[in-house]
């Protein structure tokens, strides 16, 4: 358990610090590209320790057990953190035009872009939030809790960082949410279910990662195999 939380706060801790104070002078020193390199072995080292140390960690009980409908519940809201990563992977309006230096206008929210400007880390913190609750045990609240704090806390600092130096950023803020449904509640964005790709993708790789939990290890079947077996 030692191990595994000084990995989670090695694999935390780094991203922020690559991505926010040392970026900058990093780059002025050994350049956009060499720093890009690091920046993905630092991840992947200190992800790969994270998931060393947490098969290490000793077999726990779990703290409870979920009942057929809160099964449902996880299911379906993974079903939604997948429609959100699906559709976070193609047709971002803010994605950077290096042209443009941060002064291009960025164009209307739409699919999961409407939902949320992060679509992509909101998928990641519904899947520590389901896999958690499916799955609580000390070892894993210290897995899930660092995957979740990357996320929200990173799209939060990103958001930050972004309106400083991107001059188009305060404007996107102003006509989407952090919070998925936020600006639509506020009515800023467009109602949206995500779009005819996300949900199809999503729900492919919903039912294929969970298909696949049991063959790879999984201590339970999930998603609707549960139920169908």
């Amino acid at each position: 358990m030692e191990s595994l939380i000084a990995a989670a706060i090695a694999f935390v801790g780094l991203h922020f610090l690559l991505s926010h104070p040392l970026r900058r002078p990093l780059v002025e020193r050994i350049g956009e590209g060499p720093f890009l390199g690091l920046y993905s072995v630092a991840a992947l080292a200190t992800l790969a320790w994270m998931a060393f140390a947490y098969r290490a960690a000793p077999p726990e009980l779990l703290w409870w057990n979920l009942d057929g409908w809160g099964w449902a519940i996880a299911s379906a809201a993974m079903a939604i953190g997948s429609v959100l990563f699906a559709g976070s992977l193609f047709g971002n309006p803010a994605f950077p035009n290096p042209k443009a230096g941060g002064h291009e206008a960025i164009g209307n929210a739409s699919g999961v872009y409407a939902i949320t400007r992060h679509p992509m880390m909101w998928g990641f913190a519904i899947w520590s939030l389901v896999h958690f609750a499916a799955f609580p045990t000390s070892a894993h609240l210290v897995l899930t809790a660092a995957i979740l704090i990357l996320a929200l806390v990173g799209a939060a600092l990103q958001d930050a960082k972004k309106t400083t130096l991107v001059p188009a950023w305060r404007d996107w803020k102003a006509r989407t949410s952090y919070l998925p449904f936020a600006a639509q509640i506020a009515d800023r964005a467009p109602w949206s279910a995500g779009g005819t790709r996300a949900i199809l993708g999503g729900l492919i790789l919903w039912l294929a990662a969970s298909w696949a939990h049991e063959p790879l290890g999984g201590a339970f079947a999930a998603g609707v195999w549960r139920w169908l077996g």
